[in-house]
């Protein structure tokens, strides 16, 4: 079997519901270009990965990786996962575009052998449960009414995204764990907002919180600034969630003590294939590889990764609207159309 033709379709997609993930940073985007990789062959088989950046993506494909890959083996996926890499030596993909590739060869085998991608990679789990992440919300008590609502649909923790003030996210920290008391896991995803003065104190709060991660409070370039970081606060820090380098970017900040557990996804770390070799890596330091995002590309992650613990379900509204893959036990079910399974029901 070989590639013959590497393509993206073009579509519309519609503007999403308002939110925003802290004070000044956008979060929902209005409607844009979206696109629709394929990979196909010469005995039929296509195999696709989705974007929310058609145009960008269009023009790399153009340029770059349809003349790479054609006339490729697309059950290589090394090869070609270390040709994209190659690739973005001389053309700096974005974070986002790396892995579109490989997310579609995995699409393509799981079809080629009537099976999910999670059994191709060795199914670990059935199900697995689902935390509620939250956008960034008015008030104090609107942040309470919605981990209320968010429990009594069935999830079985809540992370926090804030404002960005160091002071009033340690004030809303404090409240929500007097609010859902000493059993509810808890996490805070700080979306790079601090320096490291301020991401060491709100570290203390969630510390004496019982929180049990602290997220990307400060950008992720300095692994210096993380370590230091790490040194000065117990509650255990998430990291490399949209640094650069896949698993070597990761493994500086294990090698640094600056991870208290990691980061992967397909999104940002170079495809399904360099997510899962994050999630080894972690392992190996006997460190969680959490996956980052929702969806049915890391809905497979999940199901494939010892170490992860949870499947991460964006709360973007109040009332408060549970992901259609999140059932009322806050458990979410393997996919089991063959392939990634794009347009099963209930993703």
């Amino acid at each position: 079997m070989r590639i013959t033709d590497v393509t993206i379709e073009l579509v519309d997609l519609p503007a999403q519901p308002p939110f925003r993930w802290r004070a000044g940073l956008p979060g929902s985007e209005p409607a844009v270009v979206g696109g629709i990789l394929r990979v196909h062959t010469d005995e039929g088989l296509v195999g696709e990965a989705h974007t929310r950046r058609g145009v960008i993506v269009a023009d790399l494909v153009a340029r770059r990786i349809r003349e790479d890959l054609v006339g490729r083996d697309p059950l290589a996926r090394e090869l070609l996962w270390e040709r994209l890499w190659e690739l973005d030596r001389i053309e700096e993909f974005p974070i986002y575009a790396l892995g579109l590739v490989d997310v579609a060869l995995w699409d393509l085998a799981g079809k080629a052998t009537a099976q999910p991608v999670h059994r191709l990679l060795g199914t670990y789990r059935e199900a697995i449960p689902a935390y509620a992440s939250t956008v960034t919300f008015g008030s104090v008590e609107e942040y309470l009414d919605v981990a209320t609502q968010c429990l009594e649909l069935g999830y079985v923790g809540i992370k926090l995204h804030a404002w960005g003030n160091p002071a009033a996210d340690a004030d809303l920290c404090r409240k929500l764990r007097e609010h859902v008391g000493p059993d509810v896991p808890l996490m805070y995803d700080g979306s790079a907002g601090f320096d490291l003065a301020d991401s060491i104190a709100l570290g203390h709060v969630l510390a004496e919180a019982g929180y049990i991660w602290y997220e990307e409070p400060m950008r992720e370039f300095s692994v210096t600034a993380y370590r230091r970081l790490a040194e000065r606060v117990a509650v255990p820090l998430l990291v490399a969630e949209t640094s650069d380098g896949a698993h070597m970017n990761t493994g500086d900040f294990i090698a640094a003590g600056a991870a208290g557990g990691v980061r992967t996804s397909a999104q940002y770390k170079g495809g399904i294939t360099g997510a899962m070799r994050i999630a080894h890596l972690a392992d190996s330091y006997q460190l969680r590889a959490e996956v980052h995002g929702s969806g049915v590309v890391n809905a497979h992650l999940c199901m494939a990764i010892p170490n992860t613990t949870y499947y991460e379900s964006l709360v973007y509204t109040n009332p408060v609207v549970r992901e259609p893959s999140v059932g009322a036990d806050g458990l979410v079910q393997a996919p089991t159309a063959p392939g990634v399974g794009f347009d099963q029901p209930g993703w």
